[in-house]
């Protein structure tokens, strides 16, 4: 039996709003949304992180809420070329990459870089497109034989 099916969404703990916002949209491609009357999100695909500024952190949440202590990774289907000159174009120096790395579901290529906070972004695809949506189709199927 499998309790977990996806991800919704994340939290980060971020010690500028505006910047990270700026950040993540401009290089990242993400939409942030206000929500809630004061509460920030960056939404991508069908997944969001929620934005907390530090010292202002909303209930519940994490124990340590730290700034620059996440590791994230996100798939891209851009090609790795593309994204290095894109990531270049906006300054962002590549800590590490392209290179191999193992996914949840195969092979990547990654490359390595820091958001405003200190948080390692790691920017991936998958060396075989069709693997995410042979993972898919297979997820589809085992929900419904259940």
């Amino acid at each position: 039996m499998a309790l977990v099916d996806r991800l919704d969404h994340i939290v980060l703990t971020v010690r500028d709003i505006e910047a990270t916002c700026a950040f993540y949209s401009n290089v990242l491609g993400m939409r942030p949304v206000v929500f809630d009357g004061d509460h920030w999100a960056l939404h991508f695909g069908s997944q969001k992180i929620n934005l907390h500024r530090t010292g202002h952190e909303f209930e519940p949440k994490a124990e340590r809420a730290t700034p620059g202590a996440a590791d994230l990774c996100f798939i891209t289907l851009t090609q790795m070329d593309v994204v290095v000159a894109h990531l270049q174009a906006h300054q962002v120096r590549v800590i590490e990459g392209p290179g191999p790395q193992v996914g949840a579901i195969g092979q990547l290529t990654s490359v390595y870089f820091h958001d405003p906070d200190g948080n390692l972004i790691e920017i991936s695809n998958y060396d075989q497109p069709n693997m995410v949506t042979e993972s898919c189709n297979a997820r589809s199927r085992e929900s419904g034989a259940q």
